[in-house]
């Protein structure tokens, strides 16, 4: 328990940028770019690819970790408007370097439906240009949000995500697109 409390303060800390310890930021992807498709496991294990949502708006958010105070505000403001999202043909994909064991206990505990996917090797966090902020071996990915179009190009992209707001932020983005 003292662990989990430890390990919850510290991704608070440096996600808020306390230490100021923070890895060499990878170029964001622009603007205008198409985006870079990829597969990942879900909460239940099942692959993911960006490729099964041509046609759909996706919000592709990454997030430092699960069960964090910040996180779970975040992924709870994606599930209450899920509906919404729904009935503007977008889809909520959530990215962390948690695993899917992980993302299954957060989605269980917490109530969620829409998709985490687990990317501990970094791979479409690097491919995304997310920073990577970490004290010792612990590293979490950076808040950042990528709205992508139906026809897969970036429209949107939200480099320093504040929690509270972000989901109304999103859906007003997707309402002036269309």
């Amino acid at each position: 328990m003292r662990t989990a409390f430890l390990l919850t303060a510290a991704a608070l800390l440096l996600t808020a940028g306390t230490f100021g310890l923070r890895a060499k930021a990878a170029d964001s992807l622009a603007v205008g770019a198409t985006a870079p498709n990829f597969t990942l496991p879900s909460q239940d294990n099942t692959p993911v690819s960006l490729s099964e949502f041509k046609g759909k708006w996706v919000v592709l958010y990454f997030y430092p970790k699960d069960k964090t105070t910040g996180c779970t505000i975040e992924a709870h403001n994606f599930q209450r408007d899920l509906d919404k999202y729904t009935a503007l043909n977008a889809a909520v994909l959530g990215v962390s370097l948690d695993t899917a064991d992980s993302h299954k206990s957060f989605c269980t505990q917490e109530s969620l439906t829409f998709k985490l996917l687990a990317d501990p090797d970094h791979k479409v966090v690097d491919l995304y240009g997310v920073p990577v902020r970490g004290m010792g071996p612990v590293k979490f990915a950076s808040r950042q949000t990528y709205l992508i179009s139906p026809e897969g190009k970036i429209v949107k992209f939200w480099p320093d995500v504040k929690v509270d707001h972000h989901s109304e932020e999103v859906l007003a983005e997707i309402a002036a697109h269309k």
